[in-house]
């Protein structure tokens, strides 16, 4: 019944961002790159296959993309938007990138892993995981195992980044994209609330993740205009990216030991195949655009959506570049996606 679901989805939610702010202090104590986000996602991860359950309300889960908006639309200025007209060379590379991406991991799963060749493209597949998941259902392919697959992908390439961008020699201060002085609380309430009614506008569209992009096109054309100015406060900050990584932990939940360690090798297989791409992709695009490599990599890393952009642009990159890179990696994935699994079913 609807009313007795409620407090049992508030307990689960409470319990789970609890074991996220336990990594979260953990992650510090060690200092683990990106601590804020990695450090809740190991955690909850661990509680999950521990056979914990743990999840985050849908309401939560919006908020949290509505402030990670915010935040990220504060980083729009005139100068790091000057290198617009050379960002389509960026997109060639990154279309070359995934489709490198689907074709050496499929012969991967399928020669090393014992993938059938459909399954095989549908568990490498660098993104697009609900329309990955919807066609592993349609064509009766093994969906537990691609789903395994594909959880270890975003967990693995949410540690990498920030791990290789701190041995490329990056301080990494996940927070720091705050940028200036902070915004009051007001500001950012008006400027969360448009973002809302923007962001359900872009649902309607069907675009990826609406509310985050809704509230980064309301905060950044703001910052652009001169109606604002500063970033958000850390304290807003901090918590948004503690409950982003909960959410990429709680993946985890119900997935047992034993599936993952079944499913480990191929997961790890794809996620370094992936990376190692996307990297060699990246370095000399970084180079003609004069942006960071490691943020350059993370716009070009096939992880979680929400969570490349926000590291991307806590790294040093252009917000309007690195939210434009992952758009593009989508549409050219459903393009790609079918492409590659039809081949594989002849």
């Amino acid at each position: 019944m609807p009313a007795l679901s409620l407090p049992r989805t508030l307990i689960v939610t409470a319990r789970s961002v609890c074991i996220g702010a336990l990594g979260l202090v953990l992650a510090l104590l060690l200092d683990i790159p990106a601590a804020p986000l990695t450090g809740p996602a190991i955690a909850v991860s661990i509680a999950g296959l521990a056979g914990l359950r743990v999840d985050v309300d849908a309401r939560l889960r919006e908020l949290c993309f509505i402030v990670l908006g915010v935040g990220i639309g504060g980083g729009f200025n005139t100068e790091a938007t000057a290198a617009v007209l050379r960002w389509p060379l960026a997109f060639v590379a990154l279309a070359a990138a995934l489709y490198a991406t689907l074709v050496i991991c499929r012969e991967v799963m399928a020669r090393f892993f014992g993938f059938p060749r459909r399954d095989a493209v549908l568990a490498s597949a660098p993104g697009h995981l609900s329309f990955v998941m919807s066609l592993a259902a349609d064509a009766r392919a093994d969906v537990g195992r691609i789903a395994v697959v594909q959880s270890i992908r975003l967990l693995a390439l949410t540690l990498a980044v920030p791990l290789v961008a701190h041995l490329m020699g990056f301080e990494i201060d996940i927070t720091g994209f705050a940028g200036g002085n902070p915004m009051s609380l007001p500001p950012v309430v008006v400027l969360g609330m448009l973002g809302l009614g923007v962001g359900l506008v872009f649902r309607r569209l069907k675009l990826p993740a609406p509310l985050l992009l809704g509230a980064m096109a309301v905060s950044g054309g703001a910052h652009l205009g001169g109606i604002v100015e500063g970033g958000l406060p850390k304290y807003l900050l901090l918590p948004a990216f503690m409950i982003m990584g909960t959410l990429i932990g709680a993946r985890f939940s119900g997935i047992t030991p034993r599936a993952l360690v079944s499913a480990l090798g191929a997961g790890g297989c794809v996620t370094v195949v992936a990376t190692v791409i996307a990297a060699a992709a990246a370095m000399p695009v970084a180079a003609f655009l004069g942006m960071p490599p490691a943020a350059v990599l993370a716009a070009f890393a096939p992880g979680g959506f929400e969570t490349m952009i926000a590291l991307g642009v806590a790294l040093g990159g252009d917000p309007g570049f690195v939210a434009a890179c992952h758009i593009m990696r989508l549409l050219i994935l459903a393009v790609l996606i079918p492409f590659t699994f039809g081949r594989a079913r002849a």
